[in-house]
């Protein structure tokens, strides 16, 4: 869910010093640099090499409110890391002869419907793991995100007909969650057990995961499991714990690195664990292929002398320095993680953060640790990852500052406001309704309550939106048109800031007056 792209950062040269395979000692100095160098929590990290753990360990506190220490057994949420469990699992039941990945989606969810009915009759499961459905970037995240709404499966299945596509079936790569949410009710519909059961069964247990669940109400004790922390104000705060009612194929495991490291040794054994097949090779080969293109560069590029970018079944896939790498993010509301792994070495690395946004070195530690196994040149990442986060708060703060500034200086008589009042209804987000207050006006989502919260008056037709939920940044503008009464007729939004999480995704909607 959350994004970073450091490819375009510019390296001095006098920078770079030759990178050598990192000791648990400098692992650790890596670690407790960015940690010293940028707002954290805690950290944990786990190496696998060759079929076993090497380096597991945690960092720094669960809670910084109880002080409670990480460990390698500390439970993390990983987020989108949990779309490759998803994969997997779509993967077994390919091989149990249960279904084909060249199955029509409406074969097994005929309340599945797209925005085109072609679409919909061809959707394939394949299609659904990698991000090639034609709708744009995060599309449809607002029915599970954030926490709190009450969105049914068959609402999500349906109300993709309600949505505008931004490209051609299968023609671009448009990250998606909610068809990993359609993927996981497959899952369920066809093993006849919950997408959870099955993840828990048929994948964790023969690993023994026995720290790890669906999500994180099913743990089995909720004995050291990291709290996630937003930086608020210069200070760290905990938050809560999202809870996912239907996203969990998409979002929801919560595992330790030393779980992980199975997970990941089970990769990269392409799906064998102690001498046991738990999925073939042949469809394990095929989650790591390359579906749908992200880029290609004909002449390498870059510190990694990357030539294409692509994602699998579950799996993003790059090439660094000749090798291939496969891996993926993941990120909630103060939860941070990235899988990396080097098939061809036989390496992998997962890295567990629960703060943001200081978390983001995740990504810069995970880089750390393979640059010594790509026989690439070191970078000091922990250094580039905090200069990066200082650029984007500053820029973010200039944004919302002057917007703060607008807000503070326009006027808007009292009986103007009054005729924004009313009920507005999007297809497929449903109503917000809006009323005034103490001189105030009042926006609220009727199905996604945590959406709600003040409307402050901008400029000409433009509003404000001051969300009640602050675990992450979402103030958005709010666009109304009038008709010819000078009544409120209808909304568009859009957010605000330039580093707004893309499932913050206002700008899909259409909202139009009902009363």
């Amino acid at each position: 869910m959350l994004k970073l792209s450091l490819f375009g950062i510019t390296f001095c040269l006098s920078s770079l010093i030759l990178a050598q395979e990192l000791s648990s000692k400098q692992i650790d100095s890596i670690v407790e640099s960015a940690m010293n160098t940028s707002p954290h929590a805690g950290v944990a990290v786990v190496i696998v090499k060759n079929g076993k753990i090497i380096h597991e360990k945690g960092y720094g506190v669960a809670s910084v409110q109880t002080k409670e220490k990480v460990d390698e057994h500390t439970r993390f949420g990983i987020a989108s890391n949990s779309k490759a469990f998803t994969a997997t699992a779509l993967a077994m039941l390919v091989d149990a002869g249960k279904l084909n990945w060249n199955d029509k989606v409406i074969d097994y969810l005929p309340e599945f419907k797209t925005y085109d009915t072609f679409v919909t009759s061809n959707y394939t499961i394949m299609d659904l793991l990698c991000h090639r459905s034609g709708l744009g970037l995060g599309a449809g995240d607002l029915m599970w995100f954030p926490d709190g709404n009450d969105y049914t499966m068959k609402e999500i299945l349906g109300n993709f007909q309600y949505q505008t596509p931004t490209s051609s079936f299968r023609t671009k790569y448009d990250y998606n969650n909610l068809m990993f949410i359609v993927a996981g009710e497959i899952v369920a519909r066809v093993s006849g057990m919950s997408w959870c059961d099955f993840i828990e069964t048929q994948i964790m247990k023969p690993l023994n995961m026995t720290e790890s669940a669906g999500k994180q109400t099913r743990l089995l004790n909720q004995n050291n499991v990291a709290v996630p922390h937003s930086l608020i104000d210069g200070e760290l705060v905990p938050l809560s714990h999202m809870s996912i009612t239907q996203g969990e194929a998409a979002a929801g495991i919560y595992s330790s690195v030393h779980d992980l490291g199975a997970w990941m040794i089970l990769n990269l054994n392409h799906g064998n664990w102690n001498n046991k097949e738990i999925i073939s090779e042949e469809n394990h080969s095929l989650m790591w292929q390359p579906h749908t293109n992200i880029n290609f560069n004909a002449v390498p590029k870059g510190h990694y002398k990357s030539q294409f970018r692509a994602y699998g079944l579950g799996w993003s896939i790059d090439d660094y320095n000749g090798y291939t790498v496969v891996g993926h993010g993941g990120g909630l509301p103060g939860m941070l993680s990235k899988t990396r792994m080097i098939p061809e070495l036989g390496i992998g690395a997962v890295v567990l953060t629960n703060a943001a946004p200081g978390g983001y070195s995740y990504e810069m530690i995970s880089r750390s640790i393979i640059d010594g196994y790509l026989g690439v040149e070191k970078v000091d990442w922990v250094t580039l990852a905090d200069s990066w986060i200082t650029q984007s708060q500053e820029k973010e703060d200039s944004v919302l500052n002057a917007v703060d500034h607008v807000l503070k200086n326009a006027k808007y008589s009292l009986s103007d406001l009054t005729k924004t009042i009313g009920t507005y209804h999007d297809n497929w987000y449903g109503n917000v309704s809006i009323s005034m207050g103490d001189e105030t006006l009042y926006i609220k989502s009727e199905r996604s309550p945590k959406l709600s919260g003040e409307l402050r008056y901008y400029n000409d037709t433009t509003f404000v939106i001051k969300w009640d939920y602050i675990d992450m940044e979402c103030s958005a503008f709010a666009y109304f048109t009038f008709d010819e009464t000078g009544k409120a007729s209808g909304i568009s939004m859009e957010g605000i800031s330039p580093d707004i999480d893309f499932s913050f995704d206002f700008h899909d909607l259409k909202f139009t007056r009902i009363d």
